[in-house]
Protein backbone atom coordinates (compact mmCIF):
# COMPACT_ATOMS: atom_id res chain seq x y z
CA UNK A 1 0.00 0.00 0.00
CA UNK A 2 1.41 3.81 -0.91
CA UNK A 3 0.01 5.30 1.69
CA UNK A 4 -3.15 6.65 1.82
CA UNK A 5 -3.19 6.30 -2.50
CA UNK A 6 -4.63 2.65 -2.50
CA UNK A 7 -5.36 -0.14 -0.14
CA UNK A 8 -4.44 -3.74 0.02
CA UNK A 9 -6.94 -6.14 2.18
CA UNK A 10 -6.46 -9.31 0.99
CA UNK A 11 -6.04 -13.49 2.20
CA UNK A 12 -4.52 -14.00 -1.08
CA UNK A 13 -7.36 -15.75 -2.67
CA UNK A 14 -8.10 -16.61 -6.36
CA UNK A 15 -10.59 -14.05 -6.75
CA UNK A 16 -9.98 -10.50 -6.19
CA UNK A 17 -11.98 -7.81 -6.59
CA UNK A 18 -10.78 -4.02 -7.64
CA UNK A 19 -12.31 -0.98 -7.62
CA UNK A 20 -9.62 1.72 -9.30
CA UNK A 21 -11.76 4.61 -10.02
CA UNK A 22 -13.87 4.77 -6.60
CA UNK A 23 -11.17 7.56 -5.50
CA UNK A 24 -12.18 11.06 -4.95
CA UNK A 25 -9.11 12.32 -3.02
CA UNK A 26 -6.20 14.35 -4.55
CA UNK A 27 -2.83 16.03 -3.57
CA UNK A 28 -3.79 19.05 -1.67
CA UNK A 29 -0.34 20.74 -3.50
CA UNK A 30 -2.24 20.51 -7.39
CA UNK A 31 -6.23 20.69 -6.44
CA UNK A 32 -6.04 24.62 -6.44
CA UNK A 33 -4.84 23.83 -10.14
CA UNK A 34 -7.79 22.19 -10.80
CA UNK A 35 -9.86 24.09 -13.42
CA UNK A 36 -13.07 21.19 -13.16
CA UNK A 37 -15.19 21.83 -9.93
CA UNK A 38 -15.44 18.62 -7.49
CA UNK A 39 -18.93 18.11 -8.58
CA UNK A 40 -17.69 17.35 -12.30
CA UNK A 41 -15.36 15.07 -11.02
CA UNK A 42 -17.56 13.23 -9.02
CA UNK A 43 -19.72 12.88 -12.32
CA UNK A 44 -16.44 10.79 -14.05
CA UNK A 45 -15.56 9.11 -11.01
CA UNK A 46 -16.87 5.84 -9.99
CA UNK A 47 -18.62 6.25 -6.35
CA UNK A 48 -19.91 3.75 -4.13
CA UNK A 49 -17.66 0.68 -6.17
CA UNK A 50 -15.75 -0.04 -3.16
CA UNK A 51 -18.30 -0.94 -1.29
CA UNK A 52 -19.57 -3.17 -4.33
CA UNK A 53 -16.41 -4.94 -3.04
CA UNK A 54 -16.58 -5.24 0.78
CA UNK A 55 -17.95 -9.04 0.85
CA UNK A 56 -14.93 -10.43 -1.32
CA UNK A 57 -12.03 -11.31 1.18
CA UNK A 58 -9.28 -9.76 -1.46
CA UNK A 59 -9.86 -6.25 -2.26
CA UNK A 60 -8.13 -3.08 -3.95
CA UNK A 61 -9.49 -0.28 -3.64
CA UNK A 62 -7.99 3.18 -5.01
CA UNK A 63 -8.80 6.26 -3.08
CA UNK A 64 -7.57 9.24 -5.01
CA UNK A 65 -9.31 10.36 -8.17
CA UNK A 66 -8.56 9.27 -11.71
CA UNK A 67 -8.05 12.99 -12.14
CA UNK A 68 -4.82 12.76 -10.31
CA UNK A 69 -4.01 9.86 -12.21
CA UNK A 70 -5.96 7.50 -14.06
CA UNK A 71 -4.84 4.00 -13.09
CA UNK A 72 -6.96 2.26 -15.88
CA UNK A 73 -5.18 4.32 -18.60
CA UNK A 74 -1.66 3.51 -19.98
CA UNK A 75 1.37 5.48 -18.41
CA UNK A 76 1.44 7.99 -21.44
CA UNK A 77 -2.55 8.89 -21.00
CA UNK A 78 -2.81 8.36 -17.37
CA UNK A 79 -2.62 12.27 -15.97
CA UNK A 80 -5.25 14.36 -18.10
CA UNK A 81 -4.24 17.07 -19.87
CA UNK A 82 -5.91 18.28 -22.51
CA UNK A 83 -9.54 18.01 -22.78
CA UNK A 84 -9.77 15.46 -25.39
CA UNK A 85 -8.50 13.39 -22.71
CA UNK A 86 -11.77 13.99 -20.28
CA UNK A 87 -14.36 13.71 -21.88
CA UNK A 88 -13.84 17.41 -23.09
CA UNK A 89 -13.92 18.87 -19.87
CA UNK A 90 -11.17 21.46 -19.38
CA UNK A 91 -8.87 20.24 -16.28
CA UNK A 92 -6.57 22.22 -15.39
CA UNK A 93 -6.58 26.10 -15.14
CA UNK A 94 -2.78 25.69 -15.65
CA UNK A 95 -0.59 23.21 -16.99
CA UNK A 96 1.05 20.67 -14.46
CA UNK A 97 4.51 20.87 -13.72
CA UNK A 98 6.90 18.47 -14.82
CA UNK A 99 7.56 17.97 -11.12
CA UNK A 100 3.86 17.59 -10.49
CA UNK A 101 3.56 15.43 -13.33
CA UNK A 102 6.35 13.73 -12.30
CA UNK A 103 4.76 12.77 -8.97
CA UNK A 104 1.49 11.63 -10.33
CA UNK A 105 3.45 9.45 -12.42
CA UNK A 106 5.09 8.26 -9.22
CA UNK A 107 1.95 6.96 -7.86
CA UNK A 108 1.17 5.23 -11.31
CA UNK A 109 4.87 3.31 -10.94
CA UNK A 110 4.32 2.63 -7.54
CA UNK A 111 0.50 0.63 -8.15
CA UNK A 112 1.56 -1.28 -10.82
CA UNK A 113 5.02 -2.16 -9.01
CA UNK A 114 2.81 -3.78 -6.10
CA UNK A 115 0.24 -4.97 -8.30
CA UNK A 116 3.00 -7.03 -9.99
CA UNK A 117 4.58 -7.95 -7.06
CA UNK A 118 0.63 -9.31 -5.68
CA UNK A 119 -0.87 -11.11 -8.65
CA UNK A 120 2.74 -12.72 -9.39
CA UNK A 121 1.95 -14.30 -5.56
CA UNK A 122 -1.66 -15.35 -6.37
CA UNK A 123 -0.36 -16.81 -9.76
CA UNK A 124 2.56 -18.64 -7.70
CA UNK A 125 0.04 -20.06 -5.09
CA UNK A 126 -3.30 -20.92 -7.23
CA UNK A 127 -2.11 -20.83 -10.92
CA UNK A 128 -5.37 -19.55 -12.47
CA UNK A 129 -7.19 -16.27 -10.77
CA UNK A 130 -10.27 -13.95 -11.68
CA UNK A 131 -10.26 -10.58 -11.09
CA UNK A 132 -13.56 -8.62 -11.24
CA UNK A 133 -12.90 -5.41 -12.10
CA UNK A 134 -15.62 -2.92 -11.05
CA UNK A 135 -16.60 -0.10 -12.38
CA UNK A 136 -19.96 2.42 -12.99
CA UNK A 137 -20.71 4.11 -16.38
CA UNK A 138 -22.56 6.95 -16.54
CA UNK A 139 -26.30 7.30 -18.77
CA UNK A 140 -27.77 10.56 -17.93
CA UNK A 141 -24.80 12.48 -19.67
CA UNK A 142 -27.19 15.66 -21.53
CA UNK A 143 -28.38 16.93 -18.34
CA UNK A 144 -30.48 16.51 -14.89
CA UNK A 145 -33.56 17.17 -16.91
CA UNK A 146 -32.69 15.39 -20.02
CA UNK A 147 -33.34 11.78 -20.93
CA UNK A 148 -31.30 8.91 -20.18
CA UNK A 149 -29.47 7.43 -22.79
CA UNK A 150 -30.96 4.54 -24.81
CA UNK A 151 -30.89 1.46 -22.71
CA UNK A 152 -30.58 -0.81 -25.87
CA UNK A 153 -26.84 0.64 -26.01
CA UNK A 154 -26.64 0.74 -22.39
CA UNK A 155 -27.14 -2.40 -20.43
CA UNK A 156 -27.13 -2.27 -16.22
CA UNK A 157 -24.18 -4.49 -15.95
CA UNK A 158 -21.79 -4.53 -18.95
CA UNK A 159 -18.99 -7.71 -18.70
CA UNK A 160 -16.19 -6.40 -20.14
CA UNK A 161 -13.75 -9.31 -21.65
CA UNK A 162 -12.31 -8.20 -24.66
CA UNK A 163 -8.79 -7.97 -23.44
CA UNK A 164 -8.61 -11.83 -22.51
CA UNK A 165 -5.56 -13.34 -24.43
CA UNK A 166 -7.58 -16.91 -24.18
CA UNK A 167 -11.14 -16.44 -23.91
CA UNK A 168 -11.54 -19.93 -25.00
CA UNK A 169 -10.57 -21.20 -21.88
CA UNK A 170 -12.59 -19.19 -19.75
CA UNK A 171 -15.94 -19.21 -21.70
CA UNK A 172 -17.52 -21.16 -19.30
CA UNK A 173 -16.62 -19.43 -16.49
CA UNK A 174 -18.03 -15.97 -18.89
CA UNK A 175 -20.89 -17.65 -19.71
CA UNK A 176 -21.82 -18.58 -15.80
CA UNK A 177 -21.41 -15.37 -14.82
CA UNK A 178 -23.52 -13.24 -17.20
CA UNK A 179 -26.26 -15.97 -16.46
CA UNK A 180 -26.11 -15.95 -12.79
CA UNK A 181 -26.24 -12.08 -13.25
CA UNK A 182 -28.82 -12.27 -15.38
CA UNK A 183 -31.36 -14.19 -13.02
CA UNK A 184 -30.42 -13.14 -10.00
CA UNK A 185 -33.24 -11.63 -7.77
CA UNK A 186 -32.75 -7.46 -7.78
CA UNK A 187 -35.36 -6.51 -5.34
CA UNK A 188 -37.73 -8.08 -7.20
CA UNK A 189 -36.54 -7.63 -10.65
CA UNK A 190 -33.86 -8.66 -13.06
CA UNK A 191 -31.28 -6.77 -14.25
CA UNK A 192 -29.83 -6.32 -18.22
CA UNK A 193 -26.61 -7.67 -18.48
CA UNK A 194 -24.27 -8.08 -21.37
CA UNK A 195 -20.52 -8.81 -22.92
CA UNK A 196 -18.78 -6.40 -24.64
CA UNK A 197 -21.40 -3.66 -25.58
CA UNK A 198 -20.63 -0.59 -23.63
CA UNK A 199 -17.33 -1.51 -22.71
CA UNK A 200 -14.49 -4.22 -23.60
CA UNK A 201 -12.22 -3.65 -20.57
CA UNK A 202 -9.27 -0.76 -19.68
CA UNK A 203 -5.51 -0.36 -19.79
CA UNK A 204 -5.63 -2.45 -15.69
CA UNK A 205 -7.28 -5.56 -17.46
CA UNK A 206 -5.34 -5.59 -20.24
CA UNK A 207 -2.13 -5.15 -18.40
CA UNK A 208 -2.86 -8.23 -16.17
CA UNK A 209 -3.62 -10.35 -18.84
CA UNK A 210 -0.57 -9.22 -21.10
CA UNK A 211 1.67 -10.60 -17.71
CA UNK A 212 -0.32 -13.48 -16.58
CA UNK A 213 -2.39 -15.29 -19.38
CA UNK A 214 -3.09 -17.98 -19.64
CA UNK A 215 -3.93 -18.04 -15.98
CA UNK A 216 -5.75 -14.57 -15.38
CA UNK A 217 -9.11 -13.94 -16.41
CA UNK A 218 -10.64 -10.15 -15.69
CA UNK A 219 -14.12 -9.46 -15.68
CA UNK A 220 -14.45 -5.98 -16.08
CA UNK A 221 -18.16 -5.25 -14.55
CA UNK A 222 -19.01 -1.93 -14.79
CA UNK A 223 -22.53 -0.89 -14.08
CA UNK A 224 -24.64 1.55 -14.90
CA UNK A 225 -25.34 4.24 -12.65
CA UNK A 226 -28.68 3.21 -11.70
CA UNK A 227 -28.21 3.19 -8.00
CA UNK A 228 -27.27 7.33 -8.12
CA UNK A 229 -28.32 10.44 -9.00
CA UNK A 230 -25.59 10.98 -11.47
CA UNK A 231 -25.85 14.67 -11.16
CA UNK A 232 -26.39 14.63 -7.46
CA UNK A 233 -23.69 12.21 -6.76
CA UNK A 234 -26.35 11.37 -4.45
CA UNK A 235 -26.29 6.96 -3.62
CA UNK A 236 -29.66 4.73 -3.38
CA UNK A 237 -28.38 2.97 -0.29
CA UNK A 238 -30.91 0.00 -0.78
CA UNK A 239 -29.51 -0.47 -4.64
CA UNK A 240 -26.49 0.06 -3.36
CA UNK A 241 -26.44 -3.25 -0.77
CA UNK A 242 -27.77 -5.39 -2.79
CA UNK A 243 -25.33 -4.81 -5.60
CA UNK A 244 -22.70 -5.71 -2.83
CA UNK A 245 -24.50 -8.36 -2.23
CA UNK A 246 -24.68 -9.93 -5.65
CA UNK A 247 -21.26 -9.16 -6.08
CA UNK A 248 -20.61 -11.13 -3.02
CA UNK A 249 -22.51 -13.73 -4.43
CA UNK A 250 -20.43 -14.65 -7.33
CA UNK A 251 -17.40 -15.81 -5.09
CA UNK A 252 -18.45 -19.50 -4.80
CA UNK A 253 -19.27 -19.63 -8.81
CA UNK A 254 -15.91 -18.49 -9.88
CA UNK A 255 -14.40 -20.37 -7.00
CA UNK A 256 -16.22 -23.75 -8.41
CA UNK A 257 -15.10 -22.98 -11.78
CA UNK A 258 -11.41 -22.41 -10.97
CA UNK A 259 -11.79 -25.87 -9.03
CA UNK A 260 -12.95 -26.96 -12.62
CA UNK A 261 -9.48 -25.89 -14.43
CA UNK A 262 -7.25 -26.68 -11.79
CA UNK A 263 -5.35 -29.10 -13.28
CA UNK A 264 -7.04 -29.26 -17.14
CA UNK A 265 -4.43 -27.05 -18.39
CA UNK A 266 -0.77 -27.80 -16.18
CA UNK A 267 -1.84 -25.55 -13.34
CA UNK A 268 -1.13 -26.21 -10.19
Amino acid sequence: MQGSFWVVETEFGPVIATAIHAGHSVREEIEPKFAISEEDRLREEDPFTDIFTWDLHSRIIVNHSRFEVDLNRPRDKAVYQKPEDAWGLEVWKTALSEAELAESLRFYDAFYDEMKRYFDRVQEKYGNFVVLDIHAYNHHRQGPDAPFDDPLENPDINVGTRTLKNPEKWRHMIDGTIAYLKVADFLGKVLDVRENVKFGGGYFAEWIHENYAPNACVLSLEFKKFFMDEWTGKGDEVQIRQIRKMVGSLLPLLERELGALKGQDGTI
